[in-house]
């Protein structure tokens, strides 16, 4: 089901264009504090004026596992598109792309992966020519991942950090956005509420500038 909440553009800004968000959540706890970074950016990038489609993937029951016959089919343009075409449709209506999860054993949610995985379509999200990756989520102007790890930084760039990387290349080479952000606190499991507060209070400053 698709959740869109639009913002009033700023009075003091007639010519304010505004932007239309997808906001990917994945956190199966609604009492979590990656529950609280969810609200925070929606409703940050609401009160902006923006239309923002709140995609709480737990809470829309989407199912992460690419099946048999999706695989076999998998580069078989426009075709492949079907078994995930409502998904399809709100991705390439966003011209801003949030991604909003916890970092578990040192990468996505299956959750998230899941939906890379289905809807992160060749024809989709990229083209491929000649063998080569070529983007194809250009409308994609902005992208902003907001993220929590259990541990330092330090630990997560002895393993390379693969959440960060796929987020600031990956996924920023199939849109090429004009401005991206990567917001993570680490070391959440030695987090204070003045950590977690100072956080919050960051990412909402962010997503104003976003």
């Amino acid at each position: 089901m698709t959740h869109i909440r639009r913002g009033s553009p700023p009075k003091s800004d007639p010519g304010f264009a505004v932007t239309h968000a997808l906001v990917l959540a994945a956190h199966p706890m609604k009492d979590s504090f990656n529950a609280a970074l969810h609200t925070r950016v929606v409703d940050t990038l609401t009160d902006r004026g923006w239309s923002v489609d709140d995609c709480d993937l737990y809470a829309e029951n989407f199912d992460p596992v690419l099946s048999d016959a999706e695989r076999r089919g998998y580069h078989d343009v426009p075709e492949n598109r079907s078994p995930v075409e409502s998904y399809v449709e709100r991705l390439e209506a966003a011209e801003a792309l949030v991604m909003v999860f916890p970092v578990w054993n040192f990468g996505y949610p299956a959750m998230l992966k899941g939906f890379l995985d289905r809807v992160f379509l060749p024809g989709v999200s990229f083209r491929l020519e000649d063998g080569k990756v070529k983007p194809n989520l250009t409308q994609i102007r902005r992208l902003a991942a907001v993220t929590t790890y259990g541990g330092t930084r330090l630990r997560a760039m002895l393993v390379g950090d693969p959440p960060r990387k796929c987020v600031t290349r990956a996924v920023w080479h199939v849109c090429r956005p004009r401005k991206t952000r990567y917001l993570a606190l680490y070391d959440m499991n030695r987090a204070t509420a003045d950590d977690r507060a100072g956080f919050l209070s960051k990412v909402g400053r962010e997503m104003k500038d976003l």
